[in-house]
């Protein structure tokens, strides 16, 4: 473990819950913190009786939620500095549509099932005009999917969550390697047929 994550363990056991919604608001910020680990970590120690769990949970969500919302009006911010000759091409406008349509899905499955895409998609939701309630919405299912899975798997595994989270971790990668693969294929095989 890095000394950073040993200090939010360290803060968790000294300010509780509040230490790991913090943690959780800057890591889907963009800061190199380890949420999982702190979400299992959460749940293990609810069930040695150090965490209410049901604080935990939603200080965890709460947390989360208002790092994923910075980030999606950072995004909506910053959509104003996108050169008006991006924004009037075709594949730019395709590109919103297409995330408009089915961009729900990507929130939800950045938040526990490929969360090293949760930023990016974050900012891309807010550039490409997706509406604030339905990120929410979506932002929200993802993240209590992620919070209740993980903190279920700490408090279920409370001797080993360490081990979970390195599998976690190496199953997380292998699924954006497959996704960023099966996308690569699925683009030049749209490209090819058009050609």
């Amino acid at each position: 473990m890095t000394d950073l994550t040993d200090f939010f363990l360290t803060g968790m056991l000294v300010y509780g819950p509040l230490a790991l919604s913090l943690a959780l608001m800057l890591g889907a910020l963009g800061a190199p913190l380890p949420g999982t680990l702190l979400v299992l970590a959460a749940g293990a120690f609810a069930r040695d009786a150090i965490f209410n769990w049901p604080l935990a949970a939603v200080l965890a969500l709460l947390g989360v939620a208002i790092g994923d919302s910075i980030g999606y009006f950072v995004g909506r911010y910053a959509e104003r500095y996108i050169p008006r000759r991006i924004q009037e091409n075709d594949s730019w406008q395709q590109a919103q549509d297409t995330f408009n349509q089915k961009g729900g899905i990507a929130i939800y499955l950045t938040r526990f099932l490929l969360t090293p895409l949760a930023v990016p998609t974050n900012l891309i939701a807010g550039s490409s005009g997706y509406t604030y309630g339905r990120f929410l919405v979506f932002d929200l299912a993802g993240e209590a999917t992620w919070v209740l899975l993980y903190g279920s798997l700490g408090y279920a595994f409370a001797g080993s969550w360490e081990v979970i989270n390195e599998l976690a971790g190496s199953i997380g990668g292998v699924l954006v390697g497959v996704v960023v693969l099966g996308g690569g294929i699925y683009w030049l095989v749209r490209r090819v047929k058009s050609e």
